[in-house]
């Protein structure tokens, strides 16, 4: 069964990687290291038919060097991730999924934390243009857009960040949710057309400060937004010893309850966690997922948790019923 998966940091992998390679270590080759768990290979062995790219600048970038730092991971898309790869296809619209033939690999550009572009609304602009179709107002930190969900002062969306959600919505671009403060989220709730949590869970089955209170879930239905669970094991349990697929159902399992059967979808994390789910340990394993959320229900529900979920509530795309 197909899959669309909404966050991996193999970007930033590879960025990490060249970064180093002049001192200690040759560059990861994004085709097939196994350094990288959604490589190329394991996508086409997972059967991943759209893929996310994340921007991610670590906080404590220095002010002046996170737009570099951005592009960097932006040329690593363009050369490595599409430009080695004739069957992978850059989607800058999201027309473009219904167009990729069978053989084809969808890849989406995300931004994950405003630090990038601070306050010049010019450098969103141009992370429009070069494709980018989501974007996170914060990572854990707090920015000039809004706080994150570590930041303790809690805050809601800046002035700016307020700007940055109207824009998403002009531009028919998901804001994402995963990150933000708990009065952050309820700021998009008010203001986004196209909600998205690309990589959270429940915070009723796992009390982490990533994870959605069940309201938050319930809000993000009513916005017909899409919650897309996550593959990080502080975000599964408690105990993280010996988390599985069926800990993670769990979590579909939650969600479903709240009526949230047509909104869920999958946001790995691939490649930005450092430990994994048994049986889960890169894209190439997709599949065992799959197998076990069929045990629990039906194979329409299963491939709307797969990939029709994203496809019927990608912005402003109408699907015929």
């Amino acid at each position: 069964m197909k899959i669309i998966d909404t966050h991996c940091d193999a970007l930033l992998k590879l960025q990490l990687t060249n970064r180093k390679f002049m001192f200690q270590e040759s560059p990861l080759k994004y085709i097939d290291s196994d350094k990288l768990d959604a490589n190329f290979q394991r996508l086409q062995q997972g059967k991943v038919k759209v893929q996310f790219f994340a921007i991610f600048v670590y906080p404590d970038i220095p002010a002046d060097e996170k737009w570099q730092h951005a592009l960097e991971q932006v040329d690593l898309f363009y050369t490595q991730v599409i430009g080695k790869n004739p069957v992978m296809k850059h989607i800058r619209k999201w027309e473009d999924i219904d167009a990729l033939k069978e053989e084809e690999i969808g890849a989406v550009l995300t931004l994950e934390g405003a630090d990038a572009f601070g306050n010049d609304l010019a450098k969103l602009r141009h992370l429009y243009r070069m494709g980018v179709l989501s974007i996170g107002l914060t990572w854990n930190n707090a920015n000039l857009c809004a706080d994150g969900a570590g930041e303790p002062r809690g805050g809601g969306l800046t002035l700016l960040g307020k700007e940055v959600v109207g824009l998403n919505n002009e531009h028919r671009i998901f804001t994402d949710v995963s990150h933000l403060s708990e009065k952050g989220f309820w700021d998009v709730m008010e203001l986004a057309d196209y909600p998205i949590a690309s990589h959270s869970n429940a915070r009723a089955l796992c009390d982490h400060p990533r994870n959605l209170y069940d309201g938050q879930i319930e809000a993000m239905i009513a916005k017909n937004g899409l919650i897309d669970v996550v593959f990080c094991l502080d975000f599964i349990k408690k105990d993280t010893s010996n988390v599985t697929i069926p800990d993670l159902v769990k979590h579909v399992d939650h969600i479903c309850s709240l009526g949230g059967v047509k909104h869920i979808g999958i946001g790995s994390d691939f490649d930005g966690i450092s430990a994994h789910i048994k049986e889960l340990e890169n894209a190439s394993k997709f599949q065992n997922l799959i197998t076990e959320l069929q045990k629990h229900y039906t194979e329409t529900e299963v491939e709307g948790f797969a990939y029709r979920n994203f496809l019927e509530h990608r912005p402003g795309i109408v699907v015929a019923k």
